[in-house]
Order: structure tokens, then sequence, then C-alpha cells
């Protein structure tokens, strides 16, 4: 069984550039898409907005890491194909497809997918933005990422000039209950990883689990915040 919530609002901001959708064949497969637009560059909202729709359009309910990382590649194209020379539209993107008990899942940019098991975090992508790349050098800890200086250089997008890939992984799914959840970095900047693990834990659905996570927001994001978007996968196995 599988269940899936979404949610996504304007923040502070005039306009959303972020983009979620799904895909449902049957109750054992899905496929979810998320994206961000990159503000700075003009036109976020469209390239997020075709970067969903093509990946959900070419899934056929069938994936590999392989797969998804073509299908990211696509998109790549399709947003360079719409670029104008004052229009330089990116976004970053975050797909998750599942197939009975196995999940594959690609990503680009500093978009995150959590993976928990029975309530409890174990996995998280890595983002590839200059402020991961300082943990991976020892200079700060993992969760001093949301106030790091550097942390809205993102050096890995779709639309980029320089040559494109997305990092993709596979996963046959245990025996448990898997939560999975996708975000923008408007969302998980101000929902710190032990509270969507606390909030899991006592959530009644995938719907409850982002509205419980969607209070530490309020709380947590200034006036101007940015545009924030997530997902939530709820598998049994």
């Amino acid at each position: 069984m599988i269940c899936y919530a979404s949610s996504t609002d304007t923040g502070g901001r005039p306009y959303n550039e972020d983009s979620v959708d799904y895909k449902k064949i049957d109750e054992e497969h899905l496929c979810v898409v998320l994206a961000d637009g990159l503000g700075g560059h003009g036109g976020g909202e469209i390239a997020s907005r075709e970067a969903v729709k093509l990946i959900l359009d070419g899934w056929n309910g069938m994936a590999t890491p392989a797969s998804l990382c073509e299908l990211a590649q696509a998109a790549h194209r399709k947003i360079l194909s719409l670029q104008t020379p004052v229009c330089k539209m990116k976004t970053t993107v975050v797909i998750l497809a599942i197939e009975k008990d196995r999940v594959q899942w690609a990503h680009a940019g500093d978009s995150r997918l959590y993976h928990f098991i029975d309530g409890k975090l174990v996995f998280q992508t890595r983002d590839h933005s200059s402020s991961q790349l300082a943990v991976l050098m020892g200079q700060i800890k993992q969760e001093e990422i949301r106030f790091h200086e550097d942390r809205s250089n993102i050096f890995r997008a779709l639309g980029q000039e320089s040559n494109f890939s997305a990092d993709a992984e596979e996963q046959e799914l245990s025996l448990g209950q898997h939560a999975f959840l996708l975000c923008t970095d408007g969302f998980w900047e101000y929902v710190y990883e032990n509270e969507m693990e606390t909030e899991l834990q006592v959530s009644e659905s995938p719907q409850d689990w982002l509205g419980r996570m969607k209070c530490h927001l309020e709380k947590r994001a200034d006036e101007d915040n940015d545009n924030n978007t997530a997902a939530a996968v709820w598998i049994t196995v």
C-alpha cells in the first residue's frame, strides 16, 4: 500500500517557482517529482514545471537509476531549449520511483530526499552545493548547512551551461514502515531532521505529517521566506 500527500506554498515571495506532482499507475507503482526553480536566473517557475511534467510523462512504471538519470537529462535538454539570452532558467529536481518493494531515486541541486524506516531517519541525499562541500571537507557540520553563507550556491541544476548529471540510487525495501520526504530548501531549512522524525512517529497519515512539519516552518520562517514545497510517501512492506 502506498500513501501520498504534498504541499506547496509561496511563502513570503510574490510567486511560486516550486513544482511538485505525481503519477500513480496502481497501488504498487508511483512516481513523484519535485523541482525548485532557481529564481536568480528568471523563468524558474517554467523550468520547474516543465521538468516535473516531462519526467512524469516519461515514466512508465518501470525504472532503474540509469533510466531516472536519462529522464533528468531529457528535462535538462528541454530547459536548455527554452532558455533565451535574457532568461537562463534552471531548476533543481528530485525523483522518487516506487515499483512494488523496490525504490529508485535521483536528484540534482539542493532539493532533498529523506528516507525513514519505522520512524527513524536512515538516509538523506547530499546537496550539490558549496555548503555541502564544506561539510565533506570537515569545515562545518551537516546541520550547519542551514546557516552557511554559501548555502544558496548550487553547482548542479537542470539548465546549467556545463555538462549535467544527476545522482541516482536504488534500494529494495526491507520489511517495515517506510516514509519518504521530498522537499525544497525552503522547507528543510526550517524543519530539522529530529523534528521530521518526531512528527512522523505521531502522525496518522502523510498529510498529517506534512501539516505537523509545516507548523515548525511557520514558527521559524521570516516574512520574506522562500517558496516551500514537500511531498510525503508512506509504504508498508
